[in-house]
């Protein structure tokens, strides 16, 4: 086999010398080019018939279809960008202002005059230089000396600052030093009239933009300025943002991140990293053998033909490691602002800046994140959506897009708005809208299917809830609803789930036996410890309750929640757990218009707890009048939605005792 070509087969291949056209098109950075040439210089001596010349061909034509320099001009419009997303998602406020805000924070930028600085001891070049920089539209300043120029820029964040060379006391050189030291962003010009090659050399190697002799042109330092703020713009263009939507399925974390793309007028791409194991998936292989490719960052920006999309890593929560790498680590270059601008892949082997790309992580729990990743990132937190919300959402979105995917927009059946409430009630238990979705279009398909099969006529078809039930047939779930009567030893507790919040019934009851403490309904770690908490706090304070103290002498005490087949854990049933012994110990029966939720230390404080707002959901939907919250969960209460709020007292407290009165007789 031959792997060097001999010397009269180095004749012009037409395919190389196309290879050379596209490098050169391709708008690489130098250090890319540079290796694209090399590697391309390798391939002229190598036989087209190895295994090399491929990979190396492969490597080039991958190198030159990147975007190095395609990028996407945002529409920084605020009304069009707020109307596009009011448009596709019902709702989620919080989040759009964050969209907003980004578009303002970047449009107010970008309409900033250019910052300049000229610093010369000659006053008839500083006023010269003012004078036709002022006429450019940028805003001038002034310095005789290098004293006073260090007093401005340590001032006022300068874009371009143009030096004289020689100085009193502090020359051009220290300047360049200085500023470079402490703002490198900004580009610094020098001009002298004392110019030589030595100090040309010099000042580039500190860092200098460009070295301008006197006297100068003023075209010339018209067109260097320009450039220097070009650059300067152009690195200081507002990062790329890193945000990560947590919250339950269903709730347009993906779709909203599709949205903020049309929005931006950006490109989108999309990656899963739910059960992703290989590191190589990130970061790409070692271009060492002929199956080598990228990473799914690189290759999704390819994909989208621009430097800067809208990139959504999806379920980064359930992302995996093995033998093979832990790929979360991998992604703490790519999502750091600080670094991301010459993140490396394997394959590629040199820097591409991801510094414009606007990375959007969507996960279940924030928390299954690791944390140097989870710091990287902004979190917003998406939580479930009202039972108005989602009446609102079915009959603005779902409902019309069902009619149009069923083929019945001809006669487009109307949907009563009791009857999408009866669908949210009684047929879907989730925070989000998918399961509303399914059961909607299965409303539709089975209209379609009357029409298509029995010729039923499709005019004016009302859905009314008695036609819902005929359709779906009979309801699907029934949320827990308080219990009739005040009972003893019998307390209503709120929890969080994955699909959203619910109430919990705790109960509590006395036996003879040998001092156990019985816990059942398949109660976790957590839990079973804050039982075991909330018993050491009533043997401690039994005579402040006015319990007698011995009342755990010969007696067993039996913990049970009901629905025993579904794991339950968590710390936030403490203090329901602890009032229900305190009801079954005094006689004091539960009040059922109320509920419960904290975290319960031994001294009886109440710690604060998660998903307030689905647990209140929860307990609207219940029917209950009062729900009682640790005072730490302040905030979160008072930034209940008034929706929310609607029909419930919420009542704060800080420990066990200020919560008896309110939730027993």
């Amino acid at each position: 086999m031959k792997l060097f070509r001999k010397a009269e087969d180095t004749q012009p291949d037409p395919l190389l010398e196309d290879l050379k056209n596209k490098i050169a098109d391709a708008g690489m950075p130098s250090n890319a080019e540079e290796t694209a040439i090399r590697e391309l210089e390798m391939l002229r001596k190598i036989s087209p018939s190895t295994s090399e010349y491929t990979i190396g061909l492969a490597y080039i034509e991958y190198l030159v279809s990147l975007p190095w320099s395609l990028r996407t001009e945002d529409n920084l419009d605020i009304k069009r960008a707020e109307k596009i997303l009011d448009e596709d998602h019902y709702g989620l406020q919080a989040i759009k202002e964050r969209m907003l805000e980004h578009l303002a924070v970047k449009k107010l930028r970008m309409n900033r005059s250019p910052q300049i600085l000229v610093v010369d001891d000659e006053e008839v070049a500083r006023r010269n230089l003012e004078h036709i920089l002022s006429k450019e539209n940028y805003s001038v300043v002034t310095a005789a000396n290098g004293v006073e120029a260090l007093e401005r820029i340590r001032n006022t964040n300068f874009d371009v600052i143009l030096t004289d060379f020689k100085m009193e006391k502090i020359d051009g050189m220290e300047i360049l030093e200085k500023t470079k030291s402490a703002y490198p962003q900004t580009q610094v010009i020098m001009i002298t009239g004392y110019a030589t090659i030595d100090t040309a050399v010099e000042a580039m190697k500190k860092g200098a933009f460009h070295y301008i002799a006197k006297p100068f042109k003023l075209d010339e330092v018209r067109a260097m300025v320009k450039e220097a703020v070009e650059k300067k713009d152009l690195q200081a263009e507002v990062k790329g943002s890193v945000l990560c939507f947590a919250g339950p399925p269903g709730t347009g974390k993906t779709s909203l991140g599709r949205s903020i793309a049309r929005a931006l007028g950006r490109k989108f791409g999309r990656i899963s990293l739910g059960g992703i194991k290989d590191e190589a998936e990130i970061r790409g292989h070692r271009r060492t053998y002929a199956g080598a490719m990228p990473g799914r960052i690189i290759e999704e920006i390819r994909r989208s033909g621009s430097s800067n999309p809208v990139l959504i890593l999806d379920e980064l929560d359930k992302i995996g490691q093995d033998f093979k790498g832990d790929p979360a680590s991998a992604l703490l270059e790519a999502l750091d602002p600080e670094q991301n601008a010459h993140f490396m892949d394997h394959y590629l082997d040199v820097p591409f800046d991801l510094s414009g790309v606007m990375f959007i992580i969507t996960a279940n729990v924030a928390d299954n994140i690791m944390d140097p990743l989870r710091d990287r990132m902004e979190v917003i937190q998406f939580s479930g959506y009202t039972e108005e919300e989602k009446v609102m959402i079915a009959s603005q979105f779902l409902v019309p897009r069902q009619i149009r995917e069923t083929g019945i927009s001809i006669y487009p059946p109307e949907f009563q708005g009791d009857a999408v409430q009866k669908v949210v009630q009684e047929y879907t238990h989730e925070a989000g809208i998918r399961d509303l979705d399914r059961q909607i279009a299965a409303i539709c398909r089975k209209i379609a299917r009357d029409f298509v099969q029995h010729g039923v006529g499709a005019q004016n078809i009302r859905i009314d809830r008695g036609m819902v039930e005929r359709l779906l047939g009979p309801r699907k779930y029934y949320f827990e609803q308080m219990e009739e009567k005040d009972r003893i030893g019998v307390t209503t507790g709120l929890v969080w789930t994955e699909v959203g919040g619910d109430i919990i019934f705790i109960e509590a009851l006395k036996m003879k036996g040998k001092q156990e403490l019985i816990l059942t309904g398949s109660l976790g770690g957590v839990m079973r410890e804050s039982a075991q908490a909330a018993l050491s706090y009533i043997r401690s304070n039994a005579a402040r309750s006015g319990i007698s103290e011995d009342f755990f002498k010969d007696h067993d005490v039996h913990i049970h929640v009901p629905a025993g087949a579904i794991p339950k854990d968590g710390p936030s049933a403490g203090v329901t757990i602890a009032l229900a012994l305190i009801s079954l110990l005094t006689g004091r029966p539960a009040k059922r218009s109320a509920a419960i939720t904290g975290e319960i230390t031994l001294s009886g404080r109440l710690l604060p707890v998660g998903g307030v707002k689905e647990k209140v959901l929860a307990a609207r939907r219940a029917r209950l009048k009062t729900v009682v919250l640790p005072s730490r969960n302040k905030v979160e209460a008072d930034n209940l939605p008034e929706e929310v709020r609607r029909d419930i007292e919420i009542v704060l407290v800080d420990t066990v005792d200020e919560a008896v009165d309110h939730l027993l007789v």
